[in-house]
């Protein structure tokens, strides 16, 4: 399957809701930690043959993670290492881009979400501990939501409940929040050490994923948050990020450190179903599109982005 060297390390991937074989890569110089971005969204050829450059923005300061809008196809946000929010309209010049620019986090924003239900907001995380609630047509965050006490690294909205999230934390908790409450209805203490990513199941709002600096994935029932579903292991790293598929309740991938990508079935006997090591960096970027079943995408620091299907291997 196709894939596109990016000028700067890759940290985001993430598929259109609208459009099959677009994908937006949220970039990266010198590996995040000083220099420019780039917000790229790459597109397959007709004919499927490869993979190239559609769009690019360039940013001061380097993109940790991206996504689309839900309610307009050409509508597209970045988040910032200098803690602002960049809006793109992938239909207008470029003197018109970016289209606004959300300047509140204090310090590095590292993960946005778009609502799917509501539609009209998204969510971002920050390494000052807080997440914000945005709508482009405000000026300003519709709230901010505190309690963590480290970093924020997610911020994912529920698939089914459209007032609730959960974040997760270098406090080693994941919480979940309901915007019809004023403080968090769940404290999870996750792991033992920090939490990078969490997703929720696409089929059962009440179940999640968290994977850890401590290498492992667990699953938990938010309703049972005493013991873990399932705990997966196998990254001989830090997990940086977990997706849910949206075609099969109990299957999860993975990304990590330890430069691989990993399909679960947290339900399966012997649950690890699939490892790819097409990446030559720490591979941090992950997705699945919702309009093919079984495709997939993921970037790295290798500057490299991937496209393939889940029953093949995404190397030639």
């Amino acid at each position: 399957m196709p894939s596109c060297r990016t000028a700067f390390q890759g940290y985001s991937v993430k598929f259109s809701p609208f459009e099959e074989g677009k994908v937006a890569v949220a970039t990266a110089q010198n590996f995040g930690i000083i220099g420019n971005g780039k917000q790229y969204v790459l597109a397959m050829a007709p004919d499927g043959s490869g993979l190239r450059e559609w769009r690019v923005f360039d940013t001061v300061d380097g993109l940790y993670d991206c996504a689309w809008s839900e309610e307009n196809e050409n509508i597209l946000v970045s988040a910032s290492g200098d803690g602002s929010i960049k809006a793109w309209d992938l239909a207008a010049p470029p003197q018109a881009n970016p289209l606004r620019s959300l300047e509140e986090h204090t310090h590095e924003v590292y993960s946005l979400n778009w609502n799917t239900i509501k539609r009209d907001c998204f969510l971002s995380a920050s390494w000052d501990d807080s997440v914000k609630l945005w709508n482009l047509r405000s000026p300003h965050s519709l709230r901010t939501f505190t309690g963590h006490t480290y970093c924020v690294y997610a911020a994912q909205w529920n698939p089914r409940e459209a007032d609730v999230f959960l974040s997760a934390s270098g406090d080693c908790t994941v919480k979940i929040w309901d915007l019809r409450q004023p403080a968090p209805t769940l404290s999870l203490a996750a792991h033992k050490h920090e939490v990078l990513t969490a997703d929720w199941c696409k089929y059962n709002d009440c179940i999640i994923a968290t994977g850890s600096v401590d290498k492992s994935i667990k699953i938990f029932d938010v309703r049972m948050p005493q013991k873990e579903l399932a705990v997966l292991l196998g990254h001989t790293y830090a997990v940086r990020r977990v997706v849910f598929s949206p075609f099969a309740p109990t299957v999860v991938a993975s990304c990590s450190y330890d430069m691989s990508v990993r399909l679960w079935d947290y339900a399966a006997p012997n649950p690890m179903l699939r490892v790819w090591g097409h990446h030559s960096e720490f591979a941090v970027g992950l997705d699945f599109s919702t309009l093919q079943e079984g495709v997939m995408a993921s970037c790295g620091w290798d500057e490299t982005t991937y496209i393939w299907q889940q029953s093949e291997n995404p190397m030639p």
